[in-house]
């Protein structure tokens, strides 16, 4: 059993789903992320996902997108991202997932990015421009290296389709909960509840289900949880504060934690 499972299981045991926290490595500065990422823990975040900085992030909205241009202007490359996970890891047990897209892995070469990854103790990668269709090399050499590989699913996927991606993913599955890119929202459409509804029939007792894009507030989490999903993806949220705190360090750790204290007790079932 990897990491995130297992801390899915446990989560599970004790009635709770899993937050999953967001943030974009970089930003404001590489130095930062350490920090962020502590405090972030701090507040309750089951599994921290750290973005890849990338110049085309087609998947992300304006915030993120932000966030993206910020670290890049900051100097953080690929290796730098990778580091950082190391030196979250070297301080918390908790799984870490690499949000990237692809032509970073490409441009690496796919064997170096995953020995690099493994030896920096990543558990897992997010790759929204990486169709399952054109996984086959890329899945089996993340499965030699002990990396799972979490696939996304839409509202417009297909049966067909969720069944072959669910066949494919691991450690979770990502349900994007609306058509668009990331960002908050004020509230959860009824359509979103009624998505992991017709999901979960497909995901019991194969893998996890995790609800990203547009979730920030506690109500939101306590709305999804409450309709099955067994975790949520914060990421718009805690990059806002970050930004909104730009230059006092001090100040966005207390916000993250306390942000993230709020959302995970909204996890709670």
């Amino acid at each position: 059993m990897t990491n995130i499972r297992q801390v899915f299981g446990e989560l599970r045991a004790r009635s709770e789903g899993a937050l999953i926290g967001y943030v974009m490595a970089g930003d404001p500065t590489p130095e930062y992320t350490p920090l962020i990422a502590e405090a972030l823990i701090k507040g309750g975040v089951d599994i921290l996902e750290l973005g890849l900085p990338f110049s085309d992030p087609i998947a992300d909205g304006p915030t993120i997108q932000a966030a993206s241009v910020r670290a890049l202007a900051s100097g953080t490359t690929p290796r730098n991202v990778l580091e950082i996970a190391r030196k979250i890891k070297q301080k918390h047990d908790i799984p870490i997932v690499i949000m990237t897209y692809y032509n970073p892995i490409f441009k690496m070469g796919l064997e170096e990015f995953l020995n690099l990854a493994k030896a920096c103790s990543v558990d897992g990668l997010v790759i929204p421009d990486l169709p399952i269709e054109e996984a086959q090399e890329y899945g089996e050499k993340a499965k030699e290296y002990g990396i799972d590989t979490v696939f996304l699913a839409a509202p417009s996927t297909s049966p067909a389709r969720l069944s072959k991606i669910i066949a494919c993913t691991s450690g979770f599955l990502y349900l994007v909960s609306r058509f668009g890119v990331t960002g908050e929202r004020t509230r959860v459409e009824d359509s979103t509840i009624q998505l992991v509804e017709k999901v979960l029939p497909f995901t019991k007792d194969l893998i996890p289900l995790a609800v990203g894009f547009g979730i920030s507030k506690p109500e939101h989490v306590r709305s999804i949880i409450g309709a099955g999903a067994e975790g949520v993806v914060v990421g718009s949220a805690f990059v806002n504060t970050i930004q909104e705190n730009s230059g006092d360090i001090l100040k966005i750790a207390k916000e993250l934690t306390d942000l993230a204290s709020r959302l995970k007790e909204a996890t709670k079932y």
